[in-house]
């Protein structure tokens, strides 16, 4: 199992959102570092922090696990589509995309300002300058850990998770 942080503006969708429809796909993606992580390294059961960006304050929102690896993003083949990519064919699709199902909501934001305070995560993409805008980030276990044990330090973890068995 691998570790991730995936950005979203709430404005589009969130942590909400999702926790409405249980299960959706992270579309739009038009970062190629960000693309080759969703689609060669993401794999089912992989464990997501949900982060708001963009939003005041941005930080992490809840957490998700990967349910469908990689696969092509349809929303490059339609011209209509605000992410269409002309270049793009079915033979050799430029965009990817992977499912992602809600586990938690945390009870409040953990905010950025707050994890710049993690020695633990001073190594992290999330904390490299130049990376601000990679919507996609892997963690390791140690950047996993860190920012759980500061949420339930914080108490911004709910006592059950809202995860229908």
């Amino acid at each position: 199992m691998a570790y991730w942080l995936m950005k979203s503006n709430p404005k589009f969708f969130g942590i909400d959102d999702l926790q409405r429809l249980e299960t959706d796909n992270w579309d739009g993606v038009r970062n190629y570092r960000a693309r080759n992580f969703m689609r060669d390294e993401m794999q089912v059961g992989d464990k997501v922090f949900f982060y708001h960006s963009s939003a005041k304050p941005s930080g992490v929102a809840g957490i998700m696990t990967v349910s469908k690896a990689g696969y092509p993003d349809p929303c490059q083949f339609h011209p209509e589509h605000r992410h269409y990519d002309p270049i793009a064919t079915e033979d050799e699709p430029r965009w990817y995309m992977v499912d992602v199902t809600f586990e938690q909501a945390f009870i409040d934001i953990l905010p950025l300002s707050a994890l710049k305070f993690l020695p633990a995560l001073e190594d992290s993409l999330l904390m490299r300058k130049g990376c601000e805008q990679l919507t996609v980030i892997p963690l390791n276990a140690k950047h996993w850990y860190a920012i759980m044990d500061m949420a339930e330090t914080l108490n911004l973890l709910s006592a059950q998770p809202a995860v229908k068995s």
